[in-house]
């Protein structure tokens, strides 16, 4: 298992551009669990991609996975690795918004 999923998420903590750029690209999808993997694979692969850091949505589970593991681990007092962290698959934190597609009702 590759490493690039670790290392595209370190360069978007540190990237305050393409941190935004994510943002942005995400924004244009409605917050629904049902799509977060497709929202993954054509949002957030693609430009992972870019820098050269292609993993697939198995590698971002993985490393997902991980990062809830070390927060779950962590002592009192100490900062979660996942504090600033957020998720694309796991616990998104998205609901379904029908407002957001369905017009007024």
């Amino acid at each position: 298992m590759s490493n690039n999923a670790q290392l595209f998420f370190d360069k978007v903590a540190q990237d305050g551009a393409l941190r935004q750029r994510l943002e942005d690209a995400e924004a244009m999808y409605p917050g629904s669990l049902e799509i977060r993997e497709a929202v993954a694979e054509d949002v957030l692969l693609p430009v992972a991609r870019e820098y050269g850091l292609e993993f697939d949505l198995a590698e971002l589970r993985a490393f997902e996975t991980r990062m809830k593991m070390s927060g779950l681990k962590a002592k009192d007092g100490e900062e979660a690795a996942d504090a600033n962290y957020k998720y694309w698959l796991l616990d998104c934190g998205w609901e379904y918004d029908e407002s957001r597609f369905c017009g007024d009702k």
